[in-house]
This record gives C-alpha cells, structure tokens and sequence, in this order.
C-alpha cells in the first residue's frame, strides 16, 4: 500500500510528471520523458519514486457512462438517526458494496453523508434509493439532486509548474 503523507518537496520536474500523467496517463515513458526533458532512465525512476511514494495513486481509464448505461448522475445527501462510530462504520461499510456509488464523503454540516452515483435511469435510481439506499444502518432520511447537464468532471489536481 502506497505512503499517504508527504515525505519530501516535489521539485519542478516531478510537478511536471504529475501534470502530464494526470492529462494523458497512457503516455510512453520516452514520450514522457521527452515531454519533460529528461531522458527515458530518469524519467521512469522518478515515476517510480512517485508512485512508491504515493503521489501516484493508480492508473485508469476514464470511460463514457451514457455508452455504458449509467447516463443518470444523481447526488444524495443522507441524514443518519445518530452519529457514533458504530453507525458511522456500519453506514460506510454498507454503501461501498454498491456499485453504483462512485463517491461517498462525510461531510460536515445539515447532513452527514453527500453521495454521487450514476445508474441507468431513473426507475434504477429509484430501486437504488428506496430499495438500498434508505435501508442501510442508521439511515433515516435523504434529499436527491438530479443532474441535468454536466459542466465539468475531472479527477485532475492543480498543479502548478
């Protein structure tokens, strides 16, 4: 399992290297390389030390959900009857078994959890809710938001070079 602190200052090139993988993460080493000006063997030491060291956490591909029959984005806030470590771990447990549940967060403030998920419409959203959602530990309420047009997602940290 990769570090999750910061162990040293990330110099300009590794910033480099990080931006560029965030933007296209299938890049050779030698066309990273070159896209940072390094040459080939110190550029994939430094991708190594970076994912040895947990800045990079892993590799995907970002894929199209309406092609993929999850073209409904909803978001939900869930009020728990109480808030204890019990519940808390029961609750987060649960709700990271469902698939379609792409985010989950604690979050501070009128309710306790903020969940993003995409399902394919909305009878699925529906189930999803009623049938799944409402029934874990500890839940006692929700409020949904649909989402009607996408303006921007990324998984893309600013990263200043």
């Amino acid at each position: 399992m990769p570090k999750q602190r910061q162990s040293r200052q990330l110099d300009k090139t590794d910033l480099r290297i990080l931006a560029t993988l965030q933007q296209e993460g299938r890049l050779s080493n030698v066309a990273l390389a070159r896209s940072v000006n390094l040459s080939p063997t110190p550029c994939l030491e430094r991708v190594r030390r970076l994912e040895r060291e947990g800045f990079i956490k892993h590799y995907s591909a970002v894929l199209n959900p309406a092609l993929l029959g999850a073209g409904l984005l909803v978001f939900v806030e869930i009020t728990l009857q109480r808030t204890n470590r019990e519940v808390f771990r029961e609750f987060r447990k649960s709700v990271t078994q469902f698939p379609e549940v792409l985010d989950c967060h604690l979050v501070s403030g009128n309710f306790d959890y903020l969940i993003k998920a995409r399902v394919p419409d909305m009878k699925a959203y529906r189930n999803l809710l009623g049938e799944r959602l409402l029934s874990l530990p500890g839940v006692s309420g929700s409020r949904s938001y649909v989402v009607m047009e996408e303006l921007k997602e990324t998984l893309a940290l600013p990263i200043d070079v």
